[in-house]
């Protein structure tokens, strides 16, 4: 039989056990693992690039891959509701050598079939966030939730920070990838072999695109938002991958009975139809330049791994696969970093 165009993309940008692995572990849906031939859709380009995303976290992020790995023990799987991302925009201008805020992905997400769902303003945080989820399969291929963080809205010596460390951010989108963002946007495919080349070119957005940050810098972004400091050391990397489970109260216990960091409560949607919890963002050595020119390490939050539940919404006898400002800005509260 013909490879599946799923598991050439993965293939092609995290070898292949690593894609035989996330499709081990990923709840898939047949439409998406049985697509062949020489061009493949946005659908399943945009699956294998949540797959090489969740790969990406499951090597970052250790306590929710001991969860994942206790689910595939137990001959379970996972079900990838959403990612989630953090950006910057400047007042006004490109962020660097990218375009401002969400549209460093918008340009992505547009041209493989997501569309903007939701729109949560995170005024707490300064921040906006907006949910991005799939035209063509809405529940099989996970949504993002892409937040934007307003850099005019802090203090000046906040500002100029942020200009030193993310104005320095480059744009990782070669030829290739935006060769295939055209195709599909135009037709809703791309050739298999072009595809292959526009991967890793893409998930490579899904990082530090900006240089090593000052440590003062750090500190002057830290003093005012956990966040910005956040997006400093991790850049657009997922903050959080999240498994949709059925009880996410006997998900949670269970974590907090192996000795796990989970969130202390449960974070319940307006509609009390969506109930999310997380682990506590696993720490991270990351490096930054001292005073002196020389290199400083320090512990710092990393990414984390989440748990939801959706409930059927009465109005349209479908999941309700909204998200909630207030459950969102208690989330946010995991990668908030010690007194340094």
């Amino acid at each position: 039989m013909a490879q599946s165009n799923l598991t050439r993309l993965l293939s092609a940008t995290i070898s292949a056990e690593a894609a035989a692995d996330v499709l081990a572990t990923l709840e898939l849906d047949p439409a998406l693992t049985d697509e062949v031939g020489d061009t493949v859709s946005r659908g399943v380009f945009a699956m294998a690039m949540n797959g090489v995303l969740f790969h990406d976290l499951m090597g970052r992020a250790p306590t929710g891959a001991a969860y994942v790995g206790d689910r595939k023990a137990a001959g379970e799987k996972v079900v990838f509701d959403h990612g989630a991302l953090r950006t910057v925009r400047f007042a006004e201008g490109p962020t660097g050598a990218l375009p401002g805020g969400i549209e460093a992905f918008t340009r992505i997400f547009e041209p493989l079939g997501y569309h903007q769902a939701g729109l949560y303003p995170l005024d707490r945080l300064k921040m906006t966030g907006r949910a991005y989820a799939h035209l063509d399969h809405p529940e099989g291929v996970p949504q993002f939730f892409l937040s934007e963080l307003h850099v005019e809205r802090f203090s000046p010596e906040f500002q100029a920070a942020a200009e030193r460390v993310f104005g320095t951010s480059k744009d990782p989108l070669g030829a290739e990838a935006r060769e295939a963002l055209a195709a599909f946007a135009k037709e809703g495919r791309a050739p298999i072999e072009l595809a292959e080349k526009a991967l890793p070119q893409i998930v490579a957005a899904f990082a530090v695109t900006h240089d090593t940050p000052a440590l003062a810098d750090y500190q002057a972004l830290k003093a005012e938002s956990a966040e910005a400091a956040w997006i400093s050391t991790e850049g657009a990397s997922f903050n959080h991958a999240t498994d949709r489970v059925v009880d996410v109260e006997a998900t949670a216990e269970g974590q907090r009975q192996l000795g796990r960091a989970v969130k202390d409560r449960i974070e319940v949607s307006g509609s009390g139809r969506v109930r999310q919890t997380a682990f506590r963002a696993d720490h991270v050595d990351r490096t930054f330049v001292g005073d002196d020119g020389g290199e400083v390490v320090l512990k710092v939050p990393g990414s984390f791994y989440e748990f939801i539940a959706r409930d059927i919404d009465p109005a349209t006898g479908r999941m309700d696969l909204a998200f909630d400002t207030g459950n969102a800005q208690g989330i946010f509260k995991m990668t908030e970093a010690a007194g340094m």
